[in-house]
């Protein structure tokens, strides 16, 4: 799909890898592109700095991500790609609080389940649409600094891949955008999650997100490196797992942290 002339909606938008997409998808030619985030003033900041249009959200309410959805239709008359973006971390295993874990799953799992429900029924009316949704490496292997992340965006990437298959045939197409570590405060701290590069910008994952939206991946890897991650996963988990654990005790060794 080409993003020229779509009106694009993308959550989590007032920083990080969300104005790195509302960016790029203005500098695509999108016929509008509305930011949303959880605050109005650093919403309507972000979207003057941009050049689109800003509307506060709280995405894991089901009513705002709603209201969202019906006053950009009514703005724009549609919307083609809607992009769930928002997202937060929290460091710790299986100590972390309930209310750690309800925060990440109501942000990472809920969150995409309210857009579906507010954006589906409109995209099919329109004769299709697009589902992008931030997922991480996580979802496809593990953050070993955060196990309710790890979790929440396995969650998140069945719910893509559900989407994927059962609205196909209504032309609406679904991507996951994985990315390892990338320049944003949700960075987590060990660099076997990192990987042996360098932190990507948010920009190199947008231009990597419009690539694959223009090829219509469902898994968009910006980080090429976890397709092989994954692939060695896949063939040899036993070996796969073993390799994590020895990782995890090298880092932690060195960080005097461990699982508690």
């Amino acid at each position: 799909m080409e993003l020229a002339d779509r009106v694009c909606v993308v959550t989590g938008g007032a920083g990080g890898i969300g104005a790195a997409l509302a960016r790029r998808f203005v500098a695509e030619g999108a016929a509008a592109v509305v930011i949303s985030d959880i605050d109005e003033e650093r919403t309507q900041a972000a979207a003057h700095r941009i050049g689109c249009v800003g509307i506060a959200c709280d995405v894991t309410d089901e009513d705002s991500v709603q209201a969202l959805v019906t006053e950009v239709i009514a703005d724009h008359g549609e919307i083609g790609l809607f992009a769930s973006n928002a997202g937060a971390s929290v460091d710790g295993g299986i100590d972390v609080e309930d209310e750690d874990w309800q925060k990440l799953w109501d942000l990472h799992v809920m969150a995409h389940v309210y857009a579906a429900r507010a954006v589906v029924g409109p995209m099919m009316a329109a004769g299709g649409g697009y589902l992008l949704q931030t997922i991480s490496a996580a979802g496809l292997l593990a953050s070993l600094s955060s196990l309710p992340y790890t979790v929440t965006k396995t969650a998140s990437l069945a719910f893509a891949e559900w989407l994927a298959i059962v609205y196909r045939d209504s032309n609406i197409r679904v991507s996951a955008v994985c990315p390892l570590v990338v320049e944003t405060p949700l960075a987590v701290r060990f660099q076997l999650d990192a990987g042996p590069g360098p932190a990507m910008r948010p920009d190199e994952v947008a231009l990597a997100v419009v690539e694959g939206i223009r090829e219509e991946r469902f898994l968009i890897l910006p980080h090429p490196e976890v397709g092989d991650y994954l692939e060695r996963k896949s063939s040899d988990r036993d070996r796969w797992l073993s390799g994590m654990s020895r990782l995890y005790r090298h880092a932690t060794s060195e960080t005097g942290e461990g699982a508690s």
